[in-house]
């Protein structure tokens, strides 16, 4: 059996939490065991801050759904990340935080592999997360290597966003993955299946 891709613990930076759809379908591969989330406080503070003006939601509803989200991942916040910003140099300062919880991570989990999830990817260096021990992948590549490995487990999760909910109408799904810049992922799946020879 090859080896996973996957890292058995992602960053999820919070440009990657703000989208509602996005959120939904990492948060859901996240509870189905098919990686373990990680944050720092300072990721929880900006979408808390950002939440309702960047996708609506009241402020109290944000505290409470971050709540929520910590107490169903209780492992995933890494509240001592200070020590860990040690070292960088090369990917953007506001971004150190995000490196530190991948890190802490690391440290907390001899031998597990960790990587950050971010649709910022210009403002991390790759030599410098690789350095430390971390990987580094945008949404839609970290979906497409999920969708290698938990398809039908995927497959549930992005039929959930297509269907009618009180707040928005029914949508295809292809136009919804197009709106999330998902554009690999939405070509795996509009691939016709490969037929056994």
């Amino acid at each position: 059996m090859a080896a996973s891709l996957l890292p058995d613990f992602a960053v999820l930076d919070t440009c990657v939490l703000l989208s509602g759809r996005l959120r939904h379908v990492l948060l859901g591969l996240a509870a189905g065991g098919c990686f373990r989330p990680v944050w720092s406080p300072i990721i929880g503070e900006e979408w808390r801050r950002n939440a309702a003006r960047a996708a609506g939601v009241p402020p109290g509803q944000a505290a409470d759904w971050w709540e929520e989200w910590e107490q169903g991942f209780p492992a995933a916040s890494q509240p001592g990340i200070e020590p860990f910003k040690a070292g960088l140099k090369y990917s953007d300062p506001k971004d150190w935080h995000v490196i530190a919880a991948g890190r802490a991570a690391l440290d907390a989990h001899p031998g597990a592999t960790v990587a950050v999830v971010t649709r910022n990817i210009r403002d991390f260096s790759r030599s410098e997360l690789r350095r430390f021990g971390l990987g580094l992948f945008d949404p839609d590549r970290f979906l497409v290597q999920c969708l290698s490995e938990h398809p039908a487990f995927l497959a549930g999760l992005l039929a959930e966003l297509a269907l009618e909910t009180p707040d928005r109408p029914a949508e295809p799904l292809p136009d919804i993955l197009r709106r999330e810049r998902l554009f690999r992922l939405n070509r795996l799946l509009a691939a016709p299946p490969v037929q056994a020879g």
